[in-house]
């Protein structure tokens, strides 16, 4: 058995899973988030560890499982959100800053665009932890050599090893804004430019590897799996192969595409980052796109314009019209994501007439979830020959049948939501040998539905063609 836990922005997930990857039992707890000014948002660190304690207990309880029972622990979490500590007394200096942080947005403006793209395949972002840590170490009066830093692996890896263990793996320091990708090494560069020393950093280890033992709930258990949630999920639906993707649907939309071992500059508005691989293997890279209002747009008709009362019903309404008659809705609440990059962008509906309907609108607004993907996999180099979803709309049919007709290709919707957690634990499985290589758990992917395109290519074109004209007006109006 392997305990595969999965610490996200707004809760802790523990599973217990066998060697089928079948989920055996489940804990869950949310955890708070602190908004002191705005567009600042910070974690409690200690709450984000008792969580950890708490759902793993769960999950065993649920199993019928006593730790000693388990052979291994795969942990995957929310990237980027930044942590310091003691070293000695193993207390936070500060609360964790969440990768959803805006404050250092000044600094960003600041920074060598050329030389992070190039070093780092980022862009200068609050979203990426370099410039909260540089915040964090320029109010701390303690000396570097007492401090270290980490995102939430490396902080709950120390916690679980009761300090022993301070590592990372290539996906979550690929997020760093420190890491030269090609590489898979810190920077010295980047190091002296956010004033960051090397006694803070931890060691960058396989994904996939006997890293420490953990102390959990008073038995000793190999940690052996460590990703970032993106790249984790990316695992979990066993993309391992160049041109396999997968996307993410949830508040936003994330889309990773494996890009191979040979790590080359991304294309214009995507981002390029390290994939999770086995000790045995070569790195790999992965293309990313994030997409930063998806279920969000639905969550809008329901709180903003009321127009729903529950989410899950936006596909019945948007089945009661043959079409949105014309109205687009470009979701740019909080600006526009991959490919554009435009936080400047605000959000229109186009289109209206006195015969637009609310129906209209939920159509739209699904409608839109699926234009903002097809844009991202759009401006991928190649093919993507199909595309594997979890997240809570890839439940809404109406959605996933046209992303598979504007992507002119099939979309497979996993069986089991918790694809994050359930690559953390073949992470894991694969190092303590429950699996002989990646290839063998393709024999577990479960899939709980499959979608092949129906619509004519030139509809889908006339489609794209008012998207685009919408998306222009956009961004002129930012």
């Amino acid at each position: 058995m392997i305990l595969a836990i999965d610490q996200g922005t707004t809760g802790t997930t523990a599973l217990v899973v066998d060697e089928e990857l079948r989920v055996l039992g489940r804990g869950y707890r949310e955890i708070r988030q602190d908004f002191p000014k705005a567009g600042w948002v910070e974690h409690d660190p200690d709450e984000i560890w008792q969580s950890v304690l708490e759902t793993a207990e769960e999950a065993l309880a649920r199993a019928g499982l006593r730790p000693t029972g388990l052979a291994a622990i795969g942990v995957t979490n929310q990237r980027e959100t930044t942590l310091v500590w003691d070293k000695k007394s193993g207390r936070p200096v500060y609360p964790a800053i969440v990768w959803q942080d805006r404050r250092t947005v000044e600094r960003c403006r600041e920074l060598p665009a050329d030389l992070v793209r190039r070093r780092t395949g980022l862009v200068p972002d609050p979203y990426f932890s370099a410039t909260k840590l540089e915040w964090i170490l320029e109010r701390s009066e303690q000396p570097h050599d007492d401090l270290a830093f980490g995102t939430i692996d490396s902080w709950l890896i120390w916690k679980l090893t009761a300090g022993d263990v301070h590592v990372t793996d290539p996906t979550n320091a690929s997020r760093t804004m420190l890491l030269d990708l090609e590489t898979l090494t810190w920077d010295d560069e980047l190091l002296d430019l956010f004033g960051v020393a090397r006694e803070l950093l931890p060691e960058v280890v396989s994904s996939s590897g006997v890293l420490g033992e953990a102390d959990l709930l008073g038995a000793r258990v190999p940690i052996a799996g460590l990703a970032g949630d993106q790249q984790a999920s990316l695992f979990g639906h066993c993309c391992v192969s160049a041109g396999d993707a997968k996307a993410t649907y949830g508040t936003g939309c994330f889309i990773l595409v494996n890009a191979g071992a040979v790590f080359e500059p991304p294309p214009d508005g995507l981002l390029a980052t390290a994939a999770a691989v086995t000790s045995d293997a070569p790195a790999q890279y992965a293309l990313e796109g994030a997409v930063l209002t998806a279920g969000a747009a639905i969550q809008w008709l329901r709180d903003g314009l009321e127009i729903i009362g529950d989410a899950r019903e936006s596909e019945a309404l948007a089945r009661q019209v043959d079409s949105t008659e014309g109205v687009v809705f470009v979701p740019a609440l909080t600006g526009l994501g991959s490919p554009h990059w435009d936080p400047e962008a605000r959000g229109l509906v186009s289109g209206i007439t006195r015969g637009t309907t609310r129906a209209h609108l939920a159509r739209a607004a699904l409608e839109a979830i699926a234009f903002q993907v097809a844009d991202v996999l759009d401006a991928c180099p190649g093919e993507v020959a199909q595309l594997r979803v979890d997240g809570g709309a890839s439940r809404n049919s109406f959605l996933m049948q046209f992303q598979a007709d504007l992507l002119g290709t099939p979309v497979d919707v996993a069986a089991d939501m918790d694809t994050t957690a359930l690559g953390a634990a073949a992470l894991a499985g694969l190092a303590v040998e429950i699996w002989p290589d990646a290839a063998a758990l393709r024999a577990f992917a479960r899939t709980g539905g499959h979608y092949e395109p129906t619509m004519s290519r030139d509809e889908v074109e006339s489609r794209k063609l008012a998207w685009q004209v919408a998306l222009r007006r956009t961004r002129s109006a930012s």
